[in-house]
């Protein structure tokens, strides 16, 4: 695992040093790793979103597609 130093104003610090302790997180690091992860999921989900509004409707989403769904869950096909 590599180090980055970071410098933080002393209201950042202390905040993060709060969540810390609030949140049961071992170490300022662990929170930051957690925060960066998070934001990374949060990225690639917009992505997805925005891949999936750029694409063709395929099948209307209404109360007959989620019947289907439900009956292919009962089935137990996908």
């Amino acid at each position: 695992m590599s180090t980055m130093n970071i410098s933080l104003p002393e209201s950042l610090k202390s905040f993060v040093d709060e969540q810390v302790g609030e949140r049961g997180y071992s170490t300022s690091s662990e929170y930051v790793r957690e925060l960066i992860r998070k934001d990374q999921d949060r990225q690639r989900l917009r992505a997805l979103l925005l891949a999936a509004a750029e694409s063709a409707p395929t099948q209307p989403a209404d109360a007959d597609y989620f019947e289907s769904l439900r009956a292919r869950v009962r089935r137990g096909g996908a």
